[in-house]
């Protein structure tokens, strides 16, 4: 089988320039990225598995939001604004745990039943006309796909449904039985010293994985290719080097990493990784399954967060080929943390006179143009005024 899933023409005359530098220092281009681009579409909270029984949840603090995911008693997966209706306090506090019968504020001790209903304030009789179908949480578009659960902080974003958004990649993610697994270690997070967006370009080429990922380069650096972004989600794929083993995780891994039987022949060794605009990655591989994504704190600063997960029944060999493979992803990460605070910094100099991409980074291109099309305000190769942006942005929005 052919694995590209969509055979792409890389333009020969398209502009090789990235986004400007100045965008990647401006405090109010970030809160334009916060509500244009991160609150309003759609964002992995984690997996099912992560959440198994009625009064479990999971939640997630990011751009100045706070989602609360309960599965409710019902077995439904729900998805609130972890947001006391009361005055505003979170009712859970811990990024993950089970609440029982019941969600009550540690504030002032309202309690919400596990669908989000209000049960009642404490002292009921201060709130002589408290509705408490009125004052239930608030809840977030919510969607779980092979699994995997996505929220929405604003109603009604420019993207489709996440199946309709995941249809391209489908029919070949199905065959990993994401849904059914289990967790790992847990969800992690890790802070970084660079803009957000400087991440999301070393993660979108490959191009750099022969000079800067020697791991990478032994397992699969002769098959590696990217597939742009194309309606919001991109392919990058690779299977193993026919004499890959140089590095002792690489041949271990490969020495060790079973074929699963219910996998087609082209992906029994192969790693692939599905890009979902605006920030996250879902990769896979024979033995697992992760997410990754990151989330601005500052201009400067940038969150990254995801999880492994593997399969129930796993064999002793697949757990140590998930730990390898982790131990690869571990030093990719560590290296490409580096290669994006150099780039980061460089826009801060004079003499940064912009990107000059190569074909083989074409996907950087196709995310900033998905982020163009969000905010107009990025075609700008001379920074605007800060208390300009805002208006600037609005008044480009409309003429587009």
């Amino acid at each position: 089988m052919n694995p590209h899933l969509r055979d792409v023409a890389i333009p020969n005359d398209w502009d090789r320039r990235g986004l400007p530098g100045w965008s990647y220092h401006s405090d109010a281009l970030l809160e334009l990225e916060k509500e244009h681009v991160f609150r309003n579409h759609w964002q992995i909270v984690g997996h099912v598995c992560d959440i198994p029984d009625a009064g479990d949840y999971l939640t997630m603090d990011v751009v100045g939001e706070r989602a609360l995911i309960v599965r409710g008693k019902d077995g439904v997966v729900r998805g609130f604004n972890n947001m006391c209706r009361h005055r505003g306090s979170r009712v859970v506090a811990d990024s993950q745990g089970n609440c029982k019968n019941a969600l009550v504020c540690p504030f002032h001790g309202w309690v919400y039943n596990l669908d989000g209903t209000l049960r009642g304030a404490a002292r009921p009789r201060s709130f002589p006309d408290l509705d408490k179908t009125e004052f239930g949480l608030m809840p977030l578009d919510l969607e779980v796909w092979m699994g995997f659960i996505f929220v929405r902080f604003r109603n009604g974003g420019p993207q489709p449904s996440v199946a309709e958004l995941m249809k391209p990649i489908e029919p070949e993610f199905s065959h990993y039985n994401a849904a059914d697994m289990v967790p790992s270690w847990g969800i992690w997070t890790q802070k970084t010293p660079v803009n957000w967006k400087s991440v999301r370009d070393v993660d979108n080429e490959g191009y750099h994985v022969a000079m800067a990922h020697p791991a990478l380069q032994d397992l699969y650096g002769a098959t590696y290719f990217d597939e742009p972004f194309i309606n919001g989600v991109s392919r990058s794929f690779a299977t193993y080097n026919p004499h890959a083993g140089r590095r002792w995780s690489v041949k271990n891994y490969v020495k060790i990493a079973p074929e699963p039987t219910h996998l087609p022949d082209y992906l029994k060794k192969a790693w692939v990784y599905y890009g979902i605009f605006p920030n996250a990655v879902i990769s896979v591989m024979p033995e697992s399954v992760q997410f990754y994504q990151e989330f601005p704190l500052s201009t400067g600063e940038t969150l990254l967060r995801g999880a492994i997960y593997r399969y129930r029944d796993e064999s002793r060999e697949q757990a140590a080929a998930r730990y390898l493979s982790f131990r690869i992803d571990r030093d990719t990460m560590a290296e490409d943390v580096q290669l994006s605070v150099w780039s980061n910094e460089s826009m801060l100099s004079e003499a940064f006179e912009g990107f000059y991409l190569s074909d083989l980074e074409y996907g950087v291109r196709t995310h900033h143009d998905h982020l163009r099309k969000m905010l107009p305000v990025l075609g700008l190769e001379t920074a605007p005024e800060e208390k300009d942006m805002w208006n600037l942005n609005d008044a480009l929005r409309s003429r587009s």
